[in-house]
């Protein structure tokens, strides 16, 4: 995994060659917001000989956004992409990270690619650890498959930006420190860096694949497991359970690995110790007929 700095020689070829896009000629949905991560993402999924297309979600929490929607298109015509734009309001205010995630995830199309890179990998690893999501949060941000770019760094995007003469957005909500990830970027990993002075992001997206492949032994064990059947789960121990509803829950979050306590809860629930339990991102998960039941916000 390159360090980032310039774009490298070689350019273009040499960062396609350390992405994962599916096969040329193929049909690709990106997700666009105008930073310089998804434009590289746009710039590279063209590159690499795909049908794109550019999704621009507008939360219009910002005066900004249109002319970022603006960018997007225009940036996608100019190589040839197309383009959508998507409007999906948030208000302001407690957990706007989730809502946005979850106002995005309803009004984006199914298997959309991100323009992740491996410093959001690393900051994912942090994040999840911090929440107590045990192993599967430790493999980091989910489904894979779907972010071509977790082996490129971020200075290396914001490098090929540069080199195609794009002005990304700046979108001010990344170094609001009211948010966790904010922190995690700007504060924890500068400090974890000069505490062991080394980069810690290579460290961690390593750590983040052997924990994906011990995620991938564990779901083994429970490959065959209703974790809905509340029978099914009374003839299991608990260790197990709590594998099954890990994943069951993962699943239904769109990949956010809950919280150690949330599937706790959850298991009380599946034992019959309590009736309903409040899990990861506000939702909630009861008891009825014999089945867990998932309940969005």
């Amino acid at each position: 995994m390159s360090d980032g700095g310039p774009l490298s020689d070689g350019g273009v070829s040499a960062l396609l060659a350390r992405c994962t896009f599916p096969p040329a000629g193929s049909a690709v949905d990106c997700a666009v917001s105008g930073g310089p991560d998804s434009l590289a993402l746009l710039v590279l999924a063209v590159e690499a000989g795909l049908a794109v297309t550019a999704w621009h979600v507008d939360h219009g929490l910002r005066p900004e956004s249109a002319g970022e929607a603006a960018l997007v298109v225009r940036t996608a015509a100019e190589l040839g992409a197309a383009a959508h734009r998507v409007e999906a309001p948030v208000a302001d205010g407690p957990n706007l990270e989730a809502r946005a995630r979850d106002a995005r995830r309803d009004v984006l199309p199914p298997g959309v690619l991100t323009g992740h890179t491996a410093d959001d990998q690393a900051e994912t690893v942090l994040m999840n650890l911090l929440r107590g999501s045990g192993v599967p949060g430790a493999a980091g941000i989910g489904e894979p498959e779907r972010r071509p770019l977790l082996a490129l760094r971020r200075s290396e995007t914001r490098a090929l930006c540069a080199a195609r003469a794009l002005t990304p957005a700046h979108d001010p909500m990344n170094d609001d420190p009211r948010f966790f990830r904010n922190r995690v970027r700007h504060e924890v990993l500068p400090l974890l860096a000069e505490v062991s002075g080394r980069d810690p992001v290579p460290i961690l997206a390593r750590h983040a694949e052997l924990a994906r492949e011990a995620v991938g032994l564990l779901a083994g064990l429970v490959a065959d497991v209703d974790a809905t059947d509340v029978k099914a789960l009374t003839l299991l121990p608990d260790d197990l359970v709590r594998l099954a509803l890990r994943a069951w829950l993962t699943d239904r979050a769109a990949g956010l690995p809950p919280d150690s306590a949330s599937v706790d809860r959850v298991l009380e629930v599946a034992r019959g110790d309590r009736r309903a339990a409040e899990v990861v991102g506000g939702h909630r998960v009861e008891r009825s007929a014999g089945r867990l039941i998932y309940r969005s916000r």
